[in-house]
């Protein structure tokens, strides 16, 4: 069996990093572009100098030149550039894997047309318990949503641009599914001054921004006499990477469509 072409962009940083080392390590996958952008210290040198490992790949900025070589583009970026991405990949019918976050409504209408003409994964999180947080979740709210008050909290390092992140909506999408409300209406983000009592309905978020903290999600059910926290923290970024490479070796066996970490780990076939 051939190896699965991987292109990674924002190979610099730390998810790019993360990635290469991964792929470095995995005899299924060969890295064959790194790309960053144009402001990069890092250009010309090969992808794992930091890393202590030599993979003959030099970080570059010109994406065009190399994407028709790539099987599968793997994004941890941001919209802005993940848009872009998306638009090369449906013009070089190159698979996507995309973890990027903080997208709109209309942002991801964009992807889910693209899926029409290529696979993509699209997840928030690519950890595998973050996935098997997920389904516990649902599996939860559906026992406890009439008598517990449900809160998620996050935290996540001081350089993460958006809140509440990717990871914690996505929480909130399973206890809204599983509850039957609608997310948009009952959830609330923000609590400030008098505030009144809280409805039953809603669905709270906290967000903790600060030092190198990588990523922790707790679902809060409080009840009257007890509490259930459902908990995931992670400590190292490779549990995103090795998620992404096995989003990765999922698309090589899709044509088309629009799929998340739920069907990529088996946890759903919706």
């Amino acid at each position: 069996m051939s190896k699965i072409n991987i292109l990674i962009v924002g190979a610099s940083g730390r998810m790019g990093q993360s990635l290469i080392q991964e792929i470095a390590a995995d005899k299924d996958l060969a890295l064959i572009a790194a790309i960053d952008h144009k402001s990069s210290d890092k250009l010309g040198r090969d992808a794992g100098e930091t890393l202590g490992i030599s993979t003959g790949i030099n970080i570059d900025h010109d994406i065009v030149k190399v994407i028709s070589s790539a099987d599968v583009l793997i994004d941890f970026t941001r919209p802005e550039a993940s848009l872009e991405y998306l638009k090369l990949c449906e013009a070089h019918q190159v698979k996507y894997v995309i973890g990027t976050t903080g997208f709109s409504d209309q942002e991801k209408k964009l992807i889910l047309d693209a899926s029409k003409t290529i696979p993509i994964v699209f997840a928030p999180n690519m950890s595998v318990g973050v996935n098997l947080l997920i389904s516990l979740v649902e599996k939860a709210t559906q026992l406890l949503k009439d008598d517990f008050d449900i809160e998620i909290i996050e935290a996540h390092h001081r350089h993460k641009i958006d809140a509440p992140s990717g990871t914690a909506l996505r929480l909130g999408e399973a206890v809204a599914k599983a509850s039957g409300r609608d997310l948009k209406k009952e959830a609330q983000y923000e609590r400030f001054g008098n505030t009144g009592e809280r409805k039953q309905t809603t669905i709270g978020f906290s967000t903790i921004r600060g030092g190198d903290i990588v990523g922790d999600h707790t679902v809060l059910y409080a009840g009257t006499g007890e509490r259930i926290e459902l908990t995931h923290k992670a400590s190292s970024r490779a549990t995103f990477a090795k998620g992404a490479l096995k989003a990765a070796k999922f698309l090589s066996r899709q044509k088309t469509g629009l799929f998340d970490m739920q069907q990529v780990l088996g946890l759903s076939d919706k």
